[in-house]
Protein backbone atom coordinates (compact mmCIF):
# COMPACT_ATOMS: atom_id res chain seq x y z
CA UNK A 1 0.00 0.00 0.00
CA UNK A 2 1.52 3.46 -0.57
CA UNK A 3 1.80 6.28 1.93
CA UNK A 4 -0.77 8.22 -0.25
CA UNK A 5 -3.47 5.42 -0.11
CA UNK A 6 -3.80 4.99 3.78
CA UNK A 7 -5.82 7.77 4.63
CA UNK A 8 -8.69 6.59 2.13
CA UNK A 9 -7.97 2.84 3.46
CA UNK A 10 -7.99 4.05 7.13
CA UNK A 11 -11.23 5.63 6.36
CA UNK A 12 -13.07 2.81 5.20
CA UNK A 13 -12.04 0.70 7.91
CA UNK A 14 -13.12 2.93 10.81
CA UNK A 15 -16.87 1.99 11.84
CA UNK A 16 -15.27 -1.72 11.63
CA UNK A 17 -12.49 -0.69 13.91
CA UNK A 18 -14.46 1.36 16.06
CA UNK A 19 -17.16 -1.85 16.59
CA UNK A 20 -13.99 -4.38 16.98
CA UNK A 21 -12.31 -2.28 20.27
CA UNK A 22 -14.66 -2.49 23.97
CA UNK A 23 -15.84 1.10 24.57
CA UNK A 24 -13.32 3.52 24.63
CA UNK A 25 -10.27 1.65 24.18
CA UNK A 26 -10.67 2.97 20.19
CA UNK A 27 -8.78 5.76 19.74
CA UNK A 28 -8.05 6.16 16.10
CA UNK A 29 -5.41 3.79 16.15
CA UNK A 30 -4.05 1.64 13.27
CA UNK A 31 -3.05 -1.36 15.12
CA UNK A 32 -4.14 -4.02 17.74
CA UNK A 33 -3.22 -2.00 20.54
CA UNK A 34 -6.20 -0.79 23.30
CA UNK A 35 -6.36 2.81 24.52
CA UNK A 36 -5.20 1.23 27.65
CA UNK A 37 -1.97 -0.30 27.00
CA UNK A 38 -0.99 3.29 25.28
CA UNK A 39 -1.75 4.64 27.73
CA UNK A 40 0.36 2.43 29.88
CA UNK A 41 3.33 2.56 27.62
CA UNK A 42 2.92 6.42 27.63
CA UNK A 43 3.07 6.53 31.57
CA UNK A 44 5.76 3.68 31.51
CA UNK A 45 7.94 6.13 29.21
CA UNK A 46 7.37 8.87 31.59
CA UNK A 47 5.28 11.56 29.39
CA UNK A 48 3.52 14.30 31.60
CA UNK A 49 2.85 17.91 31.34
CA UNK A 50 5.83 19.31 29.90
CA UNK A 51 7.55 16.34 28.58
CA UNK A 52 8.97 16.61 24.94
CA UNK A 53 7.28 14.09 23.05
CA UNK A 54 8.40 13.18 19.61
CA UNK A 55 5.83 9.94 17.38
CA UNK A 56 7.83 8.38 14.52
CA UNK A 57 5.23 6.80 12.06
CA UNK A 58 2.60 8.34 13.39
CA UNK A 59 -0.36 8.89 10.84
CA UNK A 60 -3.38 10.21 11.90
CA UNK A 61 -1.96 10.54 15.54
CA UNK A 62 -4.70 8.64 16.79
CA UNK A 63 -2.57 7.52 19.57
CA UNK A 64 -0.19 10.59 20.29
CA UNK A 65 -3.51 12.95 20.39
CA UNK A 66 -4.92 10.34 22.99
CA UNK A 67 -2.05 10.99 25.04
CA UNK A 68 -1.59 14.62 24.51
CA UNK A 69 -4.89 14.95 25.56
CA UNK A 70 -4.77 12.61 28.67
CA UNK A 71 -1.35 13.30 30.29
CA UNK A 72 -0.42 16.43 28.79
CA UNK A 73 3.01 16.66 26.88
CA UNK A 74 4.95 18.37 24.23
CA UNK A 75 4.05 16.85 21.07
CA UNK A 76 5.61 16.49 17.40
CA UNK A 77 4.06 13.55 15.18
CA UNK A 78 6.16 12.92 11.74
CA UNK A 79 4.76 10.14 8.87
CA UNK A 80 5.92 10.55 5.32
CA UNK A 81 1.71 10.62 4.28
CA UNK A 82 0.58 14.29 3.41
CA UNK A 83 -2.98 13.32 3.89
CA UNK A 84 -2.39 11.51 6.99
CA UNK A 85 -1.02 14.58 8.54
CA UNK A 86 -3.38 17.12 7.19
CA UNK A 87 -6.19 15.10 8.86
CA UNK A 88 -3.88 14.34 12.14
CA UNK A 89 -3.65 18.19 12.41
CA UNK A 90 -7.16 19.12 11.61
CA UNK A 91 -8.22 16.66 14.36
CA UNK A 92 -5.47 17.89 17.15
CA UNK A 93 -7.26 21.14 16.94
CA UNK A 94 -6.65 22.73 20.22
CA UNK A 95 -3.96 20.27 21.20
CA UNK A 96 -0.42 21.09 22.00
CA UNK A 97 0.80 18.77 18.58
CA UNK A 98 3.08 19.82 15.96
CA UNK A 99 3.36 17.83 12.61
CA UNK A 100 5.82 17.47 10.19
CA UNK A 101 5.87 15.47 6.78
CA UNK A 102 9.41 13.67 6.77
CA UNK A 103 10.49 10.14 5.75
CA UNK A 104 12.10 8.36 8.80
CA UNK A 105 14.90 7.80 9.36
CA UNK A 106 16.43 10.50 9.45
CA UNK A 107 14.67 11.90 12.33
CA UNK A 108 13.64 15.56 12.74
CA UNK A 109 16.26 17.91 14.21
CA UNK A 110 16.45 18.69 18.06
CA UNK A 111 16.37 16.15 21.22
CA UNK A 112 13.30 14.59 23.13
CA UNK A 113 12.48 13.10 26.21
CA UNK A 114 10.51 10.56 25.24
CA UNK A 115 10.29 8.95 21.33
CA UNK A 116 7.50 6.70 20.31
CA UNK A 117 7.36 3.83 17.80
CA UNK A 118 3.87 2.18 17.84
CA UNK A 119 3.07 -0.86 15.45
CA UNK A 120 6.07 0.36 13.38
CA UNK A 121 9.16 -1.44 14.17
CA UNK A 122 7.99 -4.19 12.28
CA UNK A 123 8.38 -2.29 9.10
CA UNK A 124 12.04 -1.43 8.82
CA UNK A 125 14.42 -4.00 7.77
CA UNK A 126 17.54 -1.77 8.98
CA UNK A 127 16.74 -1.49 12.18
CA UNK A 128 20.50 -0.66 13.41
CA UNK A 129 20.21 3.16 11.51
CA UNK A 130 16.54 3.67 13.16
CA UNK A 131 17.93 2.77 16.46
CA UNK A 132 21.44 5.24 15.65
CA UNK A 133 18.79 8.03 15.05
CA UNK A 134 16.45 7.27 17.55
CA UNK A 135 19.57 7.38 20.77
CA UNK A 136 21.03 10.70 18.87
CA UNK A 137 17.71 12.36 19.09
CA UNK A 138 17.06 11.10 22.87
CA UNK A 139 17.83 13.60 25.53
CA UNK A 140 19.88 11.95 28.31
CA UNK A 141 17.97 9.71 30.19
CA UNK A 142 15.45 9.88 27.53
CA UNK A 143 13.34 7.02 26.77
CA UNK A 144 12.65 5.27 23.96
CA UNK A 145 8.66 3.59 23.68
CA UNK A 146 7.68 1.29 21.62
CA UNK A 147 6.29 -2.27 20.18
CA UNK A 148 8.31 -5.14 18.81
CA UNK A 149 6.58 -8.26 16.67
CA UNK A 150 9.44 -10.28 18.10
CA UNK A 151 10.41 -13.79 16.34
CA UNK A 152 12.65 -15.31 13.93
CA UNK A 153 12.72 -13.85 10.04
CA UNK A 154 9.88 -15.31 8.18
CA UNK A 155 10.45 -17.76 6.29
CA UNK A 156 10.18 -17.89 2.09
CA UNK A 157 6.77 -19.91 2.37
CA UNK A 158 5.64 -17.40 5.13
CA UNK A 159 6.29 -14.10 3.26
CA UNK A 160 4.46 -15.74 0.51
CA UNK A 161 1.36 -16.12 2.36
CA UNK A 162 1.82 -12.44 4.39
CA UNK A 163 0.14 -9.51 1.84
CA UNK A 164 2.74 -6.62 1.84
CA UNK A 165 5.65 -9.20 3.37
CA UNK A 166 8.02 -6.26 1.94
CA UNK A 167 6.89 -4.70 5.46
CA UNK A 168 7.57 -7.74 7.74
CA UNK A 169 10.82 -7.63 9.06
CA UNK A 170 10.55 -9.92 12.70
CA UNK A 171 13.48 -9.32 14.57
CA UNK A 172 14.46 -11.82 18.04
CA UNK A 173 14.32 -9.80 21.12
CA UNK A 174 17.74 -11.02 22.33
CA UNK A 175 18.99 -9.43 18.95
CA UNK A 176 16.90 -6.22 19.28
CA UNK A 177 18.44 -5.94 23.35
CA UNK A 178 21.98 -6.49 22.23
CA UNK A 179 21.60 -3.80 19.96
CA UNK A 180 19.43 -1.03 22.19
CA UNK A 181 22.56 -1.94 24.57
CA UNK A 182 25.49 -1.27 21.89
CA UNK A 183 23.65 2.42 21.23
CA UNK A 184 23.48 3.18 25.00
CA UNK A 185 19.63 2.11 25.46
CA UNK A 186 18.57 -0.11 27.90
CA UNK A 187 15.25 -1.86 28.77
CA UNK A 188 13.76 -0.45 31.73
CA UNK A 189 9.97 -1.83 31.12
CA UNK A 190 8.68 -4.53 29.19
CA UNK A 191 5.02 -5.98 28.54
CA UNK A 192 3.90 -9.26 26.51
CA UNK A 193 1.04 -8.24 24.80
CA UNK A 194 0.73 -11.32 22.96
CA UNK A 195 -2.60 -12.72 24.10
CA UNK A 196 -4.69 -9.40 24.34
CA UNK A 197 -3.28 -8.71 20.37
CA UNK A 198 -4.60 -12.17 19.18
CA UNK A 199 -8.38 -11.86 20.47
CA UNK A 200 -7.71 -8.05 19.20
CA UNK A 201 -6.60 -9.87 15.68
CA UNK A 202 -9.74 -11.83 16.16
CA UNK A 203 -12.28 -9.14 16.76
CA UNK A 204 -10.95 -7.24 13.61
CA UNK A 205 -11.35 -9.96 11.65
CA UNK A 206 -14.85 -10.52 12.48
CA UNK A 207 -15.60 -6.49 12.09
CA UNK A 208 -14.34 -6.28 8.90
CA UNK A 209 -16.35 -9.55 7.84
CA UNK A 210 -19.12 -8.62 9.02
CA UNK A 211 -18.60 -4.74 7.58
CA UNK A 212 -17.32 -6.48 4.20
CA UNK A 213 -19.73 -4.87 1.35
CA UNK A 214 -19.27 -1.15 2.21
CA UNK A 215 -15.38 -1.81 2.63
CA UNK A 216 -14.98 -3.35 -0.19
CA UNK A 217 -17.16 -1.03 -2.09
CA UNK A 218 -14.28 1.58 -0.67
CA UNK A 219 -11.21 -0.15 -1.02
CA UNK A 220 -12.15 -3.30 -3.47
CA UNK A 221 -12.66 -6.93 -2.53
CA UNK A 222 -8.85 -8.11 -3.45
CA UNK A 223 -7.42 -5.49 -0.74
CA UNK A 224 -9.72 -6.97 2.16
CA UNK A 225 -9.44 -10.06 1.54
CA UNK A 226 -5.42 -9.37 1.84
CA UNK A 227 -6.02 -7.41 5.03
CA UNK A 228 -8.18 -10.32 6.84
CA UNK A 229 -5.91 -12.94 5.40
CA UNK A 230 -2.65 -10.82 6.78
CA UNK A 231 -4.62 -10.37 10.39
CA UNK A 232 -5.75 -14.08 10.12
CA UNK A 233 -1.65 -15.04 9.44
CA UNK A 234 -1.06 -12.36 12.93
CA UNK A 235 -3.92 -14.00 15.00
CA UNK A 236 -2.51 -17.66 14.06
CA UNK A 237 1.05 -17.14 14.65
CA UNK A 238 0.48 -14.82 18.24
CA UNK A 239 -1.53 -17.91 19.31
CA UNK A 240 0.92 -20.39 18.19
CA UNK A 241 4.24 -18.38 19.82
CA UNK A 242 5.61 -17.76 16.15
CA UNK A 243 5.29 -14.09 17.13
CA UNK A 244 5.27 -13.03 20.47
CA UNK A 245 4.01 -8.76 20.94
CA UNK A 246 5.92 -7.11 23.35
CA UNK A 247 5.70 -3.03 25.09
CA UNK A 248 8.95 -2.21 25.69
CA UNK A 249 10.48 1.54 27.44
CA UNK A 250 14.66 1.71 26.82
CA UNK A 251 16.38 4.41 28.69
CA UNK A 252 19.26 5.85 27.45
CA UNK A 253 21.88 5.81 29.44
CA UNK A 254 25.68 7.34 29.50
CA UNK A 255 27.07 3.35 29.90
CA UNK A 256 26.23 0.25 29.13
CA UNK A 257 23.45 -1.62 31.61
Amino acid sequence: MRQDERVPFVEALRRARQSAYAPGEYVEQESFMRAGEIRTLAERAGVAGGVSLLDLCCGLAGPGRFITRELGCGYLGVDYSRSAIDIARARAAGLPCRFEVARVPPLPAGRFEVVLLLETMLAFADKRTLLEGISAALTAGGRFAFTLEEGQPLTGPERADMPDADTVWLTPLGELCALLQRLGLVISWQEDCSLSHRTMADSLIAAFTADATAIAAQIGRPALDDLIAAHRLWSEWLATGRVRKFAIVAEKRASGC
